[in-house]
């Protein structure tokens, strides 16, 4: 079986565990929870006697025993039906699929921008360590990194959006514009400027620090001595071998970051308006909605999975000996 192959069905294998453990966890968690959507109802139309309730409750299925429930509910994720908000009065899945497209557009730029700047000014920083740019670099992101986002990204909006009226301060495209094709696309890229800005530049800061320790770490290895030796330009060493080897740490840190970075980007949605998979979130929450809320976190426990996964395979490209002896060592 190709190498990639099995790395692909053992992170799948695993990971089916644990999207049962996150579903039936947060569900107990949930359920122990104080109120549910019937009270959030009640207390929004201004209150409701005790046999309102119970006739609510029946009619949502909030009577029954949790057990019950429980087992509902999983048949109800083993048919693919993610069941009914009941705060918002429609299908579940419908609305993780409107959600969800604008979230993945946030966090993928979000995550493009700060890999790949991060990455290339951390290679430039690691290229001459204790230089001036390395300084210059390092120092900068140390401060840009111990900005709070939701405070970078308000600070970005008065400036772009409400001074210089450069930008739009809100949502994810202009309502009822009637765009369609590349003016759309055009449209919603000028909305999604200054909230990728703002969740991009802290993980930039963290991915050009780790870059460029690993370049600086680099440069005392064997490798680039020998590479060295031959006669190789800076630049050549610099990129085939000295880079190549410092930006595994970075891959890894990417996996482990895209779970802080989905937390992130509710907090900018908020910020900047947008309806997004973290809005959701929040309106799930405030209506008490214990469906919607469940299928929120179960989506995104899955969305970290598929990031990981997907950099699982990266790191298998990049250093061929991992999977090379089998699949105990993907662990």
């Amino acid at each position: 079986m190709p190498r990639m192959m099995r790395i692909v069905l053992a992170r799948l294998a695993g990971s089916l565990p644990v999207l049962l453990i996150v579903l039936v966890g947060v569900f107990l968690l949930l359920d122990r929870a104080g109120g549910d959507a019937v009270d959030a109802y009640l207390l929004s139309m201004g209150g409701g006697d005790a046999q309102m309730a119970a006739g609510l409750r029946a009619e949502y299925g909030l009577d029954g025993p949790a057990w019950k429930r429980l087992a509902f509910t999983l048949g109800q994720y083993a048919r693919g039906d993610l069941g009914w908000s009941l705060a918002l009065n429609r299908p579940i899945g419908a609305l993780i699929a409107e959600r969800l497209p604008n979230t993945l557009w946030l966090m993928g730029s979000a995550t493009a921008l700060s890999f790949l700047l991060g990455s290339g000014l951390g290679v430039l920083a690691g290229r001459r360590p204790g230089a001036m740019l390395d300084r210059l670099l390092s120092g900068g992101s140390l401060v840009l990194y111990s900005i709070p986002s939701f405070w970078l990204g308000l600070v970005l909006a008065i400036v772009f959006a409400v001074q210089l009226r450069w930008l739009p301060v809100s949502g994810i495209e202009t309502i009822a514009s009637g765009k369609a094709g590349l003016a759309r696309a055009a449209d919603i890229a000028r909305h999604l400027v200054l909230p990728v800005a703002a969740l991009g530049m802290i993980y930039l800061a963290l991915f050009l620090r780790i870059m460029r320790a690993g370049m600086a770490e680099a440069w005392g290895e064997n490798y680039t001595l020998a590479a060295r030796a031959r006669g190789l330009s800076d630049w050549r060493i610099t990129l085939n071998h000295a880079a190549r080897n410092a930006i595994l740490p970075l891959v890894t840190m990417l996996g482990l970051q895209s779970a802080a970075m989905l937390g992130g980007s509710v907090v900018i949605e908020s910020v900047f308006a947008i309806p997004g998979f973290g809005r959701l979130a929040q309106e799930a929450v405030a209506g008490r909605d214990a469906p919607l809320l469940l299928a929120v976190i179960l989506t995104s426990a899955l969305m970290v999975v598929i990031a990981n996964l997907m950099v699982d395979l990266a790191y298998g490209w990049l250093d061929p000996r991992i999977g090379a002896g089998g699949g105990s060592d993907l662990g």
